[in-house]
Formats: C-alpha cells, sequence, structure tokens
C-alpha cells in the first residue's frame, strides 16, 4: 500500500515537473512583452519573501507553543513529533503555494506570445503551467501525509490502537498547513484587491482609461496581485484541505477499525490509496483538455477534462474499494464516493449558475446597473444572500446520503461514510486548482497584451481566455467551499471521537441548551463576522493609499496621461506589500487563538463533575462557527463573482458598452465585490478547517 501511495504520487510530482519544462520551453514573445513580465515577476516574489518571513516567525513561535503543551499532557516522543509534523506542514504548505505562483508568473508571457498564434495554443500553455501548480500541491500533501506516518513508526501490519495512535499524531501536519495557507490567502487576497481596487478606481472610473492600460501607475501591482492571491494563496488553501482531510479521514478510519474488530485495517490506509488514484485521473484529465478548434469555446475543452478526470476517479475509488476494503458492505463506502463527486460537480453547477452572464442572477445586477451603483450593490448583495440556499441543500443531502450509507456498510460507520465522501468530493482537486491557477495566467497574459500594444484581434483571444478564466476561479471558489463544509464535518467528528477517547466517556452530542455552550457557540459566529470585517477593512484601507499614489501621480506628472513619461508602478507595488503584510496579522492571529481561549476559560469555569465542559464548549463553537463560515463563504464568494461578471456582460456591449453610466455602475459593484470574492471569502474557506484542526491539535488543553 505505501510502496503505491510513494509511487503514485511521485508520479504526479515527476508529471509536473514536464509540465513545467513544456511550459518553459515555449516562446518569451517580444523585449517589451518581456519587460512586462519580468516586472510582475519580480514584484510578486519580492512580495511572497516578505510575506514568508512574516509566517515563519509566526510559525516558531507557535512551534514553541506546540512542543510545551504536548510536553506537559503527552511526553516528550509525541511532543516531538507533533511539533515535527506542525513544521513540516507549514513548510509544505509555504512550498506548495511558491510553486503555484514560480510557474504562473513564467507562464503569462509564455501564455501571451503563444496568443499571438493560435488560442488553442495559448490555451494549453496557460493550463499546463497551472497544471503544475495542481500536480505538486496535491502530490506535495499526500507524501507529506505518508512520509510522516512512516517517520513516525507507522507500519503496515500494525495493530488498529496503534494506528490510531500515529494517526492522531499526524494532526500537526494538517494544522500547519492550515496555520500558513491562512496567512497565506489573506496576505495574497489583500494584496490582490487593495491594488485592484486601486487601479480600477481611478484609472477607470476616474481617468477614463482602459483595463491593464500602461499609464495606470497600479496595473503591475493588480498583475502581481493575480498571483499572489489566486496563485500562491488558493495554492495554499488546497493543500491544506487534501492535507487536513487525508489525516482527519485516517484518524476516523483508525477509530472505525477499534470498534470493528473483524474489518481489516488497511481501511485506515483507504484515504490515501483514493487519493493517490485521483492524482493519475488528474493527469489524464488534464492532456485530454483540448481545444478541437478555433472557434470552440475554451471553457468546453476545460469540461473536457473535468469529465474524463471526474469519471477516471470513480473508477479509481472502486478500484481502491476493492482492494483495501475487503467486506461485504464494501460497496456502500463506493456508493459513498460517488456523492461526494457528484456534490463537487453540483457545487460547480451551482457557482456557475450565479457567477457566469448567461444566466438571470449576474443579468439581473447587469440590468440594475443602468439605475446607478446604489441598486448594482443592492442587487448584488440579494443574489449572495440568494445562493446560499442551495449549497446548504445539496451538502445537507450528501452528509445524510453518505452517513446513512456507511451504516449500511459497518456498525456505526456513518462519520466514515461522512469522510469516504469528502474524499470523492476532493479526489479531482489537481484538476480544479490547474483551472484555477489557469485563470490568473489568462489574466497577466491580458495584460502583457494591452501593455505591450498588440493588435486588436490578439486581445481578443487572451480576453476569451480571461472571460474563461474567471468563471474557473469562481469554479474553484465554489468547490473549495463544498470540500471545506463536508472536511469540516468531518474533522469535527474526529474531535468528537478524540474526547471521548480521551475520557473514556462516549461523547456523541453537543447541548446547546447548557448556557456555556450556547455563549461558546455564539462566540463562533462572531468570530467570523469579526474575521471577515477585518480581512475586508484591510483591502479598504491599503486601498486609499495606493488610489492617494496614483492620484499623486498623474498630478504631479502630466505626461503620463499624455504617454510621452512612464509611471512609477514600484512605488504601488511597495505600498501594497508593506501594507498587506502588515494587516494580515491581527486576523490570523485572531483566528488561531479564539478557539484555544474558548475551550481554556470554559474548563475553568467547570465544576469537577463537569471535566468536559470546556471540551462541549469548544465542540459548540466549533459547529456552529463551521456553520456560520460556510454560508458567510458563499456569500461573499458569489456576490463578488456576479459583480464582476456583471460588469463584464456589460463591457461586452450591452446597456451601452464600455464607459457607459450602466458600465461605471457595474465597476462600483466589481471594486465592493473585489473584497469579498478574493479575500475574506476564500480565506474563510481556510478559516472553517484552521478552526477544525486547531481544536484537534488542543483538545487535551480543554479536559
Amino acid at each position: 500500500m505505501l510502496v503505491v501511495i510513494f509511487a503514485l504520487a511521485g508520479a504526479g510530482i515527476l508529471t509536473a515537473v514536464y509540465l513545467s519544462r513544456f511550459v518553459m520551453a515555449q516562446d518569451c514573445g517580444t523585449q517589451k512583452m518581456q519587460d512586462i513580465s519580468n516586472a510582475i515577476k519580480e514584484g510578486a516574489e519580492a512580495f511572497l519573501r516578505r510575506m514568508n518571513k512574516t509566517i515563519f516567525v509566526l510559525s516558531v513561535v507557535f512551534a514553541v507553543f506546540l512542543y510545551a503543551f504536548y510536553v506537559k499532557f503527552k511526553g516528550q516522543e509525541i511532543a516531538v513529533n507533533m511539533t515535527i509534523g506542525f513544521l513540516l506542514g507549514a513548510l509544505s504548505s509555504a512550498l506548495s503555494g511558491f510553486v503555484g505562483m514560480y510557474v504562473s508568473i513564467r507562464s503569462n508571457i509564455r501564455t501571451a506570445a503563444a496568443a499571438t498564434s493560435s488560442l488553442s495554443k495559448a490555451l494549453q500553455v496557460s493550463l499546463r503551467g497551472g497544471a503544475v501548480s495542481g500536480l505538486a500541491v496535491t502530490a506535495l500533501s499526500l507524501l507529506g501525509v505518508a512520509g510522516l506516518f512512516v517517520l513516525f513508526g507507522g507500519k503496515e501490519d500494525m495493530g488498529a490502537t496503534d494506528l490510531k495512535n500515529i494517526a492522531l499524531q499526524l494532526v500537526g501536519y494538517g494544522f500547519g498547513a492550515s496555520f500558513v495557507a491562512l496567512f497565506a490567502q489573506l496576505g495574497g487576497g489583500i494584496y490582490t484587491k487593495a491594488a485592484d481596487v486601486g487601479a480600477d478606481l481611478v484609472g477607470k472610473v476616474e481617468a477614463g482609461i482602459p483595463e491593464d492600460d500602461p499609464r495606470n501607475p497600479a496595473v503591475i501591482a493588480d498583475l502581481v496581485g493575480d498571483n499572489v492571491g489566486d496563485c500562491a494563496g488558493r495554492g495554499a488553501d488546497l493543500f491544506e484541505s487534501t492535507a487536513a482531510e487525508n489525516v482527519g479521514a485516517m484518524v476516523l478510519a483508525s477509530f472505525l477499525a477499534i470498534k470493528n474488530p473483524n474489518i481489516p485495517v488497511t481501511v485506515v490506509f483507504f484515504p490515501l490509496v483514493a487519493r493517490a488514484f485521483g492524482i493519475v485521473a488528474s493527469i489524464v484529465g488534464l492532456f485530454a483538455a483540448k481545444m478541437k478548434n478555433e472557434e470552440q469555446d475554451p471553457m468546453e475543452a476545460l469540461n473536457k477534462g473535468y469529465y474524463v478526470t471526474t469519471i477516471l476517479a470513480i473508477a479509481g475509488f472502486y478500484a481502491a474499494v476493492k482492494w483495501l476494503l475487503p467486506f461485504s458492505g464494501a460497496n456502500w463506502y463506493f456508493a459513498c464516493g460517488v456523492v461526494g463527486v457528484i456534490t463537487s460537480f453540483i457545487f460547480v453547477w451551482i457557482t456557475q449558475y450565479y457567477t457566469e452572464y448567461k444566466y438571470r442572477p449576474v443579468r439581473s445586477i447587469a440590468d440594475s446597473s443602468l439605475t446607478g451603483p446604489a441598486t448594482n450593490i443592492i442587487s448584488g448583495i440579494a443574489v449572495g444572500l440568494e445562493c446560499t440556499a442551495a449549497p446548504v441543500v445539496v451538502i445537507s443531502l450528501a452528509l445524510y446520503l453518505s452517513y446513512w450509507m456507511g451504516n449500511q456498510a459497518l456498525p456505526e460507520g456513518g462519520l466514515f461514510g461522512t469522510a469516504v465522501a469528502t474524499m470523492g468530493m476532493l479526489s479531482t482537486a489537481a484538476y480544479v486548482l490547474a483551472m484555477d491557477t489557469f485563470g490568473p495566467i489568462t489574466d497577466n497574459a491580458g495584460g502583457i497584451i494591452e501593455m505591450s500594444g498588440q493588435p486588436e484581434d490578439i486581445r481578443k483571444r487572451t480576453d476569451r481566455l480571461d472571460s474563461v478564466g474567471n468563471t474557473t476561479k469562481a469554479l474553484t471558489k465554489g468547490y473549495a467551499i463544498g470540500s471545506a463544509a463536508l472536511a469540516a464535518f468531518l474533522l469535527f467528528s474526529a474531535y468528537m471521537d478524540e474526547i471521548t477517547d480521551l475520557t473514556g466517556k462516549a461523547f456523541t452530542s453537543v447541548d446547546l441548551a447548557k448556557l456555556e455552550v450556547f455563549i461558546a457557540a455564539l462566540i463562533g459566529a462572531t468570530l467570523v463576522f469579526v474575521f471577515s470585517a477585518l480581512a475586508i477593512k484591510a483591502v479598504g484601507n491599503v486601498a486609499q493609499t495606493v488610489i492617494k499614489e496614483v492620484r499623486r501621480q498623474f498630478k504631479s506628472n502630466t505626461g503620463i496621461m499624455a504617454g510621452t513619461s512612464k509611471p512609477d508602478y514600484g512605488a504601488c507595488v511597495d505600498i501594497v506589500t508593506k501594507g498587506s503584510l502588515k494587516a494580515m496579522v491581527a486576523p490570523g492571529v485572531l483566528a488561531v487563538s479564539v478557539p484555544i481561549a474558548v475551550g481554556v476559560i470554559f474548563r475553568a469555569l467547570a465544576s469537577p463533575e463537569q471535566g468536559s465542559l470546556g471540551a462541549e464548549a469548544v465542540a459548540g463553537f466549533l459547529m456552529v462557527g463551521t456553520i456560520t463560515g460556510i454560508l458567510m463563504a458563499t456569500l461573499l464568494n458569489n456576490a463578488g463573482g456576479a459583480w464582476d461578471n456583471a460588469k463584464k456582460y456589460i463591457e461586452t456591449g450591452v446597456h451601452g458598452g464600455k464607459r457607459s453610466d450602466a458600465h461605471k455602475a457595474a465597476v462600483v459593484g466589481d471594486t465592493v465585490g473585489d473584497p469579498f470574492k478574493d479575500t475574506a471569502g476564500p480565506s474563510l474557506h481556510v478559516l472553517i478547517k484552521l478552526l477544525s484542526t486547531i481544536t484537534l491539535l488542543m483538545a487535551p488543553l480543554f479536559i
């Protein structure tokens, strides 16, 4: 089993290397195009270096705290293992973000150069550039979990109890990944939207110049932001999703093996083998995504690859079930995996409905732009509120069906059924992340084409890819919310099992009627709102400094608008870098400290006969915080995506097209939605899972 896991994860890494070399071998275009690309590359790399230094300091501080905590409660050996796991998870998450951005900032120029000759070639280069990130992230996650299992003394022929103890020590790895992902998504999200808002409000609205116009001093910062937010941030986000889900599923599988001594302990390795088969499915799907001709919609080619990946992922699940779950009810677990795959498919479709301009919600926002920015914003918020209903129905059905099917498979097997559904949903993660990274690559390629003064027909090609990229980025956010919701329930269940194991008493329910538990639950919901407020406010504050700088340059140097002088791009890049790194610390520290504080405070308030009150209060905090976070993330992501595409719909020529009053209103709405969909919303995906992993990690402290 371990040989297969390492071999298939290695195949993912080797394929990523092959695709990277393919992309790097492509033409880099004219010298002017290269100059623009180099400026983007330098800004992105400088930001990532400075951000990782900040995250490194925070990680070391928490690692010291974690070691001291586990030495006291669990002893030297487990303390060392937990600390190593945390630091390795943090390092791997940071590396995932770096890999995604490293390739994307080198794929953009090659995609732009390919677009000068062929749309299909540009699609191939940009998708393969994105695939490097997708494959590297999922393979690194798998290698990290399996490698630590072996490092901590894990073997295939161990008993269920020993496997459980090893699996619980892997929780540090999942939390390290969540810890870094939160700061990476926050820092990158604040950067990208502060630059975008500053560039749009002064450039488009005040100066009346096009997007990516080289006269805009904030345009390079905006293009840098696409990479640090959507590539580095999302890479760390989905790495954390797969790592946390792998660990949580192994923990639940080990408890299941203890409760059912008749089933083989190979069930513990099932999550890793299923993930390995998913990597193979994604590789095949990536090579299947090709355009038949120049007239074909690029989205059709991407969808074809996604369908191939989905079908092969289901086949891989079936093979893993037959191999590792050799008992009579195992087919029910295969059905759970299929439920997860179907859930991801439906989530993608729901997100598409609420964010693509061919459907009613986005068109209604565009129509409301005819009467000004106020009605545009009202309509966008209404769409965001409305779009929470369908995902909740889908998540509820997926959880109920997978839980019921799990119980049909084995006594008390329902929780593992939900874990298998989560595995099914994340089985296509490598391909979905490739589509996500495709978005900023094509966005940057369009900017390079615009700034280098290429002909209009080439810009139309990159516009087609950019439009598809906006859709794929929105779809990935929907996918990430769905996977976060299922993974959060999985980790919550693992937390309940861990408390049962620590106390020796069944901990199967949370009583919200208890005053202490209700208060903790209320704090959990409030954390989501305060966290979102800090993230959105940070974008506004940094954007204000960008706006002032752009206005200053326009006013002090009239040659910029005349095209005779070059703006000072570096000033805006520096402003956004410093502002976003400073602003990411407060919400990140809040997210880590509040759940620990809740558990410690309510443990202190408990009487001796209420020994598990602190743990139950944290469970209430986690339960309600997760529910609130899922709804808030859905609202923010889809409202922001709908505002963005309402603006793009008007830019196609409806309601007066570009520079009309309706377009100006839509730009304002899009600007409001920017920190929703690219800062607070994606950061909430990470927050949801971070709350689960940190409570699982710190469970001994709450009793």
